[in-house]
C-alpha cells in the first residue's frame, strides 16, 4: 500500500480552530468541506492532482506543496507560529507545564 502521509503537515486556520492536513486523506476531506461557491479552477486542479497521486500518478511531496500554495491563495494557511504547542509537540508524552 502507498504511503500518502506529508513528511510535515499543514495547518488551515480557522475562526475557532485548525485542522491539520497531515496526508492525502485529510486533503481529499478538507476539499470535500471546501464551500461550493469558492471551488474555482485552482480548486478543480488540485482536486484533480489529488485523484492521480491516489491512483500512484502524482508525487506525494508535490501534492503537500500544491495544497500549501492553495492554502496561500485562499488565505487559510496558518503560521507553525499560530498552531497551539500540544499540536507541534504530538507524537510526545510530554506534558504541558509542569
Amino acid at each position: 500500500m502507498m504511503d500518502t502521509k506529508f513528511e510535515h503537515p499543514l495547518f488551515v486556520k480557522y475562526p475557532r480552530y485548525m485542522q491539520e492536513l497531515a496526508s492525502l486523506e485529510d486533503v481529499f476531506d478538507f476539499l470535500d468541506d471546501w464551500p461550493e461557491e469558492k471551488r474555482g479552477d485552482t480548486y478543480h486542479v488540485l482536486s484533480k492532482a489529488c485523484r492521480m497521486a491516489a491512483q500512484g500518478v502524482f508525487p506525494i511531496a508535490a501534492i503537500r506543496e500544491n495544497v500549501r500554495r492553495f492554502l496561500i491563495k485562499e488565505r487559510v494557511l496558518a503560521n507553525i507560529e499560530e498552531v497551539p504547542l500540544f499540536i507541534a509537540k504530538r507524537g510526545t508524552d510530554q506534558s504541558l507545564g509542569s
